[in-house]
Parts: C-alpha cells; structure tokens; sequence
C-alpha cells in the first residue's frame, strides 16, 4: 500500500478541528497525525511530526493564520490548505494566504458547521490530495515588472502615458482567454499585471467558489494597468479590461454586431466546475475564431484541454504554462496531450511572447510544439 498522506490540522475551533480529523480520517490514503488550536502549537507539531500538508484557519489566537502562513513559508515552505469563512474579510484574507503560498482553500461554512463540512468532504479531501503532489514555492511576493520587454524605446512609462499608440485598433479585434485553477490567482497576476493598458479584452476562468472572485477582482484591479472586474451578465466586453467569472455561475462569450459582450449564467456545472474552463473556451472557438489567443495556466484536471484544441482548429494561438512553472501541472498536460498548444513557456515569458505576438514581432525562437 502506498504511503498515506500525513495531515495536521490547525484550527481554533474544537467541533472543526474533531470535523476536519473524522474527514480525513476516512479516506484510505490520508490520515490525520495531530490537530492544534493555535499556530505556535502548530509550529512544534510540524517539527515533530514532519506533516505532508496542514489545513490552517484564518482567525486563531496568538497569531493570524495569515502572519504564521507567512513565516511558515519562509523557513519551511509546504503544502498548506486555508480554511477560510465566506465572509468579505475572509475572501480578502484567503487571497493573500494564496499570495503567500497556500496550494488552495475551503470555504467554512458560518452556519451549520458540522453538516456544512461534512457536505465539503469530498472538496476538503480532494484538495488535500492536490496539496500533497503540488510544487510549492517559498511565500516570498515579489515584485513583478510592469513589461517583460521594453513597449517603446522610452520603455515602459510610455506604456502608461500613451495608452492608444501600443497596439491600436488591433486590441478591439482580438480577445485573450485565460483558464487555471489549482495556483491559477498568482499566475494569473503575473500575467495581467504584465499587461499594456491598451491591450487586447482578456477573459478568464479560474476556478473559485461564490463569494471570492469580487475580491480577487479587486485585488488584481489594484495591481494592473488594465481594469479588472468581475464579469456582468450582457456587458459589452472591452479593450484595456479582463473579466473574471464569477464563482458559482458560468461564464462564456458571444457578439452583438461588431462586439464581444460577457455572457454569466446559472448553467450546469461542467467538469464538476462552475465556473469552467470548458464553457469559455468553447464559446471562443464558436465566436471568436483566430482572432483568439488561449492561454492554459497552473491547474488539476483536465477542464478546457478539449475546448482549447477546438479554439486551436478555429485559428486561435495558444499558450500552455510549462510544468516547472506550474503549482499543479494537471490542465496545461491535459491541453498539451489534446495539441492544443503552440507554444510551451515559463509563466514569466508568457505575457512578453503574447505581446510580442500583437505586435507582429516575436523576438525569440518559438518554442512551436
């Protein structure tokens, strides 16, 4: 038999903690070796224990989940899974632990606790597994550059004076779509951030239930020079701006005359997600043809591999993250197994080679697949 998976859990809550063990605990391949109620008993509990992933709550005594994840990740990076309240703060809270490092989170329900997890189960212990195959990376937050590549010869701070005189009317043709999952929000940063204002609309998937993709909006919003908001069922899809799909509901793509407008419904789930990868890549390939570019980051599964082989035969040019990059190679090997991709990079090369590709001028040798 293979070696189960060791977990502490790490939670100030006695019902959540017990809750948490008796999950785990019924899986074959995992186990819970320790549970703490606060974070310096979870310190000496790791270094006696040597865990394979801790789950880690958020609000706790003696020290915030957030300022223990961040000095955990420093001196002893690994596999952390947050346990986070659906409240606004908690979604605010959950979107920094993943920019210190944690592989994923569970929404804790506020009532019903001990059958809100246990309808969780099967989430907590998925991610848990995830968690213990994922690279993890130290917590460190980095600064990341505005451009990968000079826009102009006065360099980047031409990119924020002259907005309309980058790529020009070619931003109202084309559109960039995202998909991730699994580490998807800070590749996905790295990848917006990175973005001119007068790119082309981006649109993107990420995996993420209710209640978080406001936050995650607003926090990327902040960082880019393109605006970043939460997609709204009917609006008009525009230049300079990316759309997230909202958690819980699907998002796709379709055109009103010469426009691309944001279609969000309250469609099945697809590949046990919702929102899919699938849904809005699919839809890209209908409408949007070679005018498209697919760009596959970090993520478990397979959900959008098909899809982005369909945008592939309609014309579009595609992007995969390659696996030394990926938190959880899972979706970028599923769209290379399916030849959707044209090109295979690094996360950090991916927007410079995007951009380089508007402008008609790829400065490298392409790695073509």
């Amino acid at each position: 038999m293979s070696k189960k998976i060791r977990v502490v859990v790490v939670d100030d809550s006695a019902l959540v903690r017990s809750l948490l063990a008796e999950i785990i605990n019924r899986q074959r391949d995992m186990e819970c070796i320790g549970t703490a109620n606060d974070p310096l008993i979870a310190r000496e509990m790791i270094r006696e224990l040597n865990p394979d992933v801790i789950t880690l709550d958020v609000e706790m005594p003696r020290m915030d989940g957030i300022d223990f994840l961040g000095r955990l990740m420093r001196l002893r990076p690994m596999p952390v899974v947050m346990i986070s309240t659906l409240t606004e703060r908690g979604a605010e809270v959950t979107m920094k632990a993943l920019e210190l490092g944690a592989i994923d989170f569970v929404a804790k329900p506020r009532v019903g606790l001990a059958s809100g997890l246990n309808d969780l189960a099967e989430q907590i212990v998925d991610k848990i597994r995830i968690a213990a195959v994922a690279h993890v990376r130290r917590g460190v937050v980095r600064d990341i550059p505005v451009a990968v590549a000079p826009l102009h010869p006065l360099g980047a701070a031409v990119a924020s004076a002259s907005p309309g005189g980058l790529l020009g009317r070619l931003s109202t043709e084309k559109l960039i779509c995202i998909g991730a999952s699994t580490g998807g929000t800070e590749a996905i940063k790295e990848v917006l951030v990175q973005m001119p204002a007068d790119s082309p609309a981006i649109v993107i998937t990420q995996h993420m239930p209710p209640g978080f993709t406001t936050s995650f909006a607003a926090r990327l919003n902040g960082l880019c020079q393109i605006t970043v908001k939460e997609a709204v069922n009917g609006e008009r899809i525009l230049p300079g701006h990316a759309y997230i799909a909202p958690g819980g509901k699907q998002f796709h793509v379709a055109r009103s005359g010469a426009n691309y407008v944001a279609v969000v419904d309250d469609g099945p789930a697809v590949n046990r997600h919702k929102p899919s990868v699938e849904v809005l890549f699919k839809s890209a390939a209908a409408v949007v043809g070679r005018n498209a570019f697919g760009i596959m980051l970090t993520g478990m599964g397979n959900d959008g591999a098909a899809a982005m082989r369909e945008m592939k035969d309609a014309g579009s040019y595609n992007y995969v993250q390659d696996e030394a990059s990926c938190i959880v190679f899972g979706m970028p090997r599923e769209a290379i197994a399916h030849g959707a991709a044209d090109e295979v990079l690094p996360l950090s090369q991916i927007a410079g080679a995007l951009l380089a590709r508007l402008r008609g001028s790829p400065d490298r040798v392409l790695h073509r697949i």
